[in-house]
């Protein structure tokens, strides 16, 4: 018998070797479809080994779709399995990952009151059949130990302390004035984020956003409803030129990644077609492509992960970046500069070009730049598209909502009561503002600066714990369901808030009064089905026909199984009691098919594979594509040389509190070139004081000149104000071991 010894795959993945049938599909996806290179088929005479080199963590942000791609088991969810679950005992609902703003779809499942893992749910022009590794496992933040429990209420000592809820209600509603001003969140749902404009009152509600975050979500939504083609995220993979514009794609909106990956391989579709080669051969269209790509062109100001497969690079400071995104619009019509020149031909040749463009530099100019260059592409191809990355998973619905009331102006004022939803005030907005409140009440389920600094605590439900309905980059109202109730005094922030203001509605009765005051929002009623939905007179069933429900994990309070709640919310059951199987795209809770034990029975859901649900499409798109669109004019933003970079593990601050991202956070670096080094006076692994932070300098000659690069960490934001020159060497500095990575990890007792 040949066996093996398991590997250590780094805190996401288990590896169990001896399951393995040489089947090839975990190489196959992540070297040819994820471009990942630390994952190989390593060979010596019968004894073939899938796994790494040697031990240690997988480098590809996709790799947590082995424990789908593969058949067997070889690679296995270790967040599921450090408190193993039988599958078929999990309760599942169908969710919206709330990690960025595409708005992957995810199928989150539980087990008494703990989240155990989530799946990719298929949606053929979202996410399709993959995820990335920060809406897999981030969700665990859901089990965090820095959740809150139960109300607090600071006292005379300013410590909390625990009290019931209707007591903490009752003390909010005795707070209250007419002056009383509503923080809003683009991570709260539109049910929640309407809940509080209800209390506090149109003129006093802000979405919570950064006025620069509102002026790049006005960009996106007229962007969105002009007449240039706004393509989902997998209809990207049919373009072929790609120019990214300003936008580090693979850590602030991950999956958008994998979908330009498989963009830049037309070229070798276009050569098979016309060779005569079929599609679905990729092994001969491969070796016809040989290492031609389609074009993918960067403009960014520092390294980034899909070099590998780009045709050209230009690393440009954000004031660069624009000049040149105008000198390529310009070179459409005219002579330009060489760079521009070649780059606006490249696009004026191909089919469907396309410009990706986002918020990570957080500059409304890029956005702006980006737009008048589809705009004018758009003239001369009608194919030309544009996509443009939001910062959250809601910051298009709250924007939406209300884009016009600046949080910043309102927290101004001085405010006597000030009531934040899911936001924290000092990571967004430094922690001075916090100081400018007198009494602040604080709806969160995490803890953070701001719910520490509150006067009033309630525990706020997470998105498994309660309904909810987002709006994508895309413009996409989805619906995301609870996956099971929350414990104690832990409610949706909706219901918490509308029973503050007396009014105890449901989410459907809020879905209602959304599209009645934002007509845009209309199709928030329809975009998934009400609450008194059936199939065949049945609710629908979150457990398998499976679930035993018989164990002795609740012994010790009960030897009886705890009777399970009834759902007043939705058209689903927390029971195994109900239909599942007709169930529509929207509401089916998990992937299972008689004679299919597995996810991968979602073929038996589709008309073709890759084509849509046979069901319907899940959501609602808020617009038609049907305004005209005038160039933007651009305004004078101040130039930036220290550049926040996003992290794919440590810039959300909601799934840093997952156990297993949390040791993949970066550590606090500068990373610059070494002329731009010089000009500061400092070398390699010196350390230098932004502010009141102390970073380690690392040399990196693809950081674009006269830029310092920083990673974009909770508590960080103020750093972007400073300039070159606040920059201070720090004399008998002792640099870490790798800022960059801090966890290189080489076994499960080692970190």
């Amino acid at each position: 018998k040949t066996t093996f010894r398991n590997q250590y795959l780094g805190p996401f993945i288990g590896h169990e070797m001896n399951r393995c049938i040489t089947c090839y599909r975990c190489v196959r996806y992540y070297q040819d479809y994820a471009g990942g290179k630390d994952l190989g088929a390593f060979g010596s005479r019968d004894r073939v080994f899938f796994g790494r080199a040697e031990a240690g963590l997988l480098e590809n942000e996709f790799a947590g779709n082995l424990v789908e791609v593969c058949p067997t088991g070889v690679f296995t969810d270790k967040t599921l399995s450090k408190q193993y679950t039988r599958k078929w005992d999990l309760q599942s609902s169908p969710t919206v990952c709330p990690s960025c703003s595409l708005g992957c779809n995810t199928y989150t499942s539980e087990r008494y009151g703990e989240l155990r893992r989530v799946h990719n749910r298929y949606h053929n022009e979202i996410n399709g059949y993959f995820l990335c590794d920060r809406g897999r496992f981030g969700a665990q933040h859901v089990n965090s130990d820095q959740r809150i429990p139960q109300a607090g209420i600071r006292n005379a000592e300013g410590k909390y302390d625990a009290i019931p809820l209707d007591e903490a209600l009752a003390k909010i509603k005795s707070l209250l004035r007419e002056s009383t001003i509503g923080i809003g969140s683009p991570r709260a749902s539109l049910e929640a984020n309407e809940a509080l404009r209800q209390l506090v009152g149109a003129e006093n509600y802000a979405n919570g956003m950064t006025d620069t975050e509102q002026a790049m979500s006005a960009v996106i939504l007229d962007v969105l409803q002009s007449q240039i083609e706004t393509p989902s995220m997998m209809e990207v993979e049919s373009y072929d030129a790609i120019l990214v514009v300003g936008e580090d794609i693979t850590n602030h909106a991950p999956r958008l990644a994998l979908s330009v990956r498989q963009a830049v391989r037309n070229l070798g579709q276009q050569l098979a077609g016309e060779t005569g080669i079929a599609d679905w051969h990729d092994a001969a269209v491969r070796e016809l492509t040989q290492h031609d790509l389609s074009p993918l062109i960067l403009l960014t100001p520092m390294a980034d992960r899909l070099d590998d497969v780009a045709s050209q690079i230009f690393r440009l400071a954000p004031d660069d970046i624009i000049s040149l995104t105008e000198q390529v619009t310009s070179a459409l019509n005219s002579e330009a500069p060489s760079h521009a020149q070649e780059i606006a031909t490249t696009l004026s040749q191909a089919k469907r070009p396309l410009i990706i463009s986002g918020t990570s530099l957080n500059s409304p100019n890029i956005l702006k730049a980006a737009a008048n260059l589809a705009l004018a592409l758009q003239t001369k191809n009608p194919e030309t598209g544009i996509f443009l990355c939001a910062s959250e998973v809601n910051s298009l619905g709250v924007a939406l909502i209300d884009n016009s009331n600046s949080s910043e102006a309102l927290l101004k004022r001085n405010a006597d009561v000030v009531v934040v939803l899911e936001n924290d005030l000092a990571t967004r907005f430094g922690a001075d503002v916090l100081h400018q409140v007198n009494t602040l009440i604080a709806i969160d389920h995490l803890d953070n600066a701001t719910v520490s600094e509150s006067q009033v605590v309630l525990p706020a439900a997470t998105f498994a714990e309660s309904e909810g309905t987002f709006v994508n980059n895309e413009g996409r109202l989805q619906r995301s369901l609870a996956v099971f109730k929350p414990s104690g005094d832990v409610a949706p922030a909706y219901q918490l808030l509308s029973t503050i203001n007396d009014q105890a509605q449901s989410a459907e009765a809020l879905q209602q009064l959304c599209a009645e005051q934002h007509p845009v929002l209309t199709a928030i009623v329809t975009c998934a089905p009400k609450q008194d939905y059936r199939v065949e007179g049945s609710r629908i069933a979150r457990m398998t026909h499976r679930a035993s429900g018989r164990t002795a994990m609740l012994a010790d309070v009960s030897v009886h199984e705890p009777k399970q709640p009834v759902d007043t919310e939705s058209p689903m059951a927390f029971t195994m009691e109900g239909n599942q199987q007709q169930a529509p795209a929207s509401l089916r809770p998990y992937t299972w098919s008689p004679g299919w034990n597995s996810n991968q029975s979602i073929h038996k859901f589709q008309s073709e594979v890759g084509g849509p649900d046979k069901t319907e499409v899940s959501g609602s798109k808020v617009f038609s594509n049907s305004n005209p669109l005038t160039p933007f004019e651009l305004t004078p933003e101040q130039s930036r040389n220290l550049i926040g970079q996003s992290h794919i593990f440590g810039s959300d601050p909601v799934s840093n509190e997952a156990a297993e991202i949390s040791m993949l956070i970066p550590g606090h670096y500068a990373r610059m070139n070494q002329d731009t080094a010089s000009s500061l006076g400092v070398d390699h692994r010196d350390g230098i004081l932004f502010e009141d932070i102390e970073m380690t300098v690392l040399i990196d000659n693809e950081v674009a000149e006269q830029c310092v690069i920083y990673p974009m960490l909770p508590g960080m934001a103020h750093i972007a104000d400073q300039t070159l020159s606040d920059l201070k060497r720090i004399d008998n500095f002792t640099a870490p071991a790798d800022p960059l990575r801090p966890a290189i990890i080489t076994s499960d007792r080692t970190s």
